[in-house]
Parts: C-alpha cells; sequence; structure tokens
C-alpha cells in the first residue's frame, strides 16, 4: 500500500504564498513522478506541477508556471509545492499523486495510480 500525505492547505489572500508537502514512502516509487493536481469548484481536475523522482525533471501548467516551484527532498521523500503571487483561481483542493511516468507525462494523466487525500487551499480577501 503507498500512502501519499498532503499538509499545508490553508486560507491566503490574493497574493500571498502557500507552500504544500506531500510525504511520499522513502523505500518505493524510485522511478515514479509525483506530482499536484488541483481540483478547483466547478472544474476539471488539472495537474499543475510535477517532479520525476529519479532525475529531478520538471513540468508545470501554464497556469501556474512561473508563480509556483516544485521541489523534492531526497532525504525525508518529501515533495514540496511552493506557491507564490497566489490568485483566487488557485482555490481548490491540491492532491498529490504518482505515477510511473516522466513529469509531463504525470501531470497530463488524468488518472494517476496513487493519490493522497488532498488539501484544500483557499485564495481570497
Amino acid at each position: 500500500q503507498v500512502q501519499l500525505v498532503e499538509s499545508g492547505g490553508d486560507w491566503v489572500q490574493p497574493g500571498g504564498s502557500l507552500r504544500l508537502s506531500c510525504a511520499t514512502p522513502r523505500d518505493r516509487l524510485a522511478n515514479y513522478a509525483i506530482g499536484w493536481f488541483r481540483q478547483a469548484p466547478g472544474k476539471e481536475r488539472e495537474g499543475v506541477a510535477c517532479i520525476s523522482k529519479s532525475d529531478g525533471s520538471t513540468y508545470y501548467s501554464e497556469s501556474v508556471k512561473g508563480r509556483f516551484t516544485i521541489s523534492r527532498d531526497k532525504a525525508t521523500a518529501t515533495i514540496y509545492l511552493q506557491m507564490n503571487s497566489l490568485e483566487p483561481e488557485d482555490t481548490g483542493v491540491y492532491y498529490c499523486a504518482a505515477h510511473w511516468l516522466t513529469a509531463q507525462g504525470l501531470c497530463n494523466k488524468p488518472d494517476p495510480r496513487y493519490w493522497g487525500q488532498g488539501t484544500q487551499v483557499t485564495v481570497s480577501s
């Protein structure tokens, strides 16, 4: 059983920042990509930022490029999503996901194999 555990969701004003964390199993998913998907109210779920666990290559959706940064801590097997310049359109439930693909492949896959439980991000004044 693979568990992905997200944390860090919160309410923030427009223009603010948040950092999300995803704890992954240290001894598994070695050749997987790990990524962040979000589900906004009334919209389809989309992959916004993904990273290859093997070589660290990254992929971002156009909607977050230049504002969000995905990174990994190899020692703790934690994946981070630093979100800056947040906009109300960034509101949604953010899920950590994993699949045996490249970073771009994961972000464009509608049904990754493993999912976390999600963490709520709300951007409003």
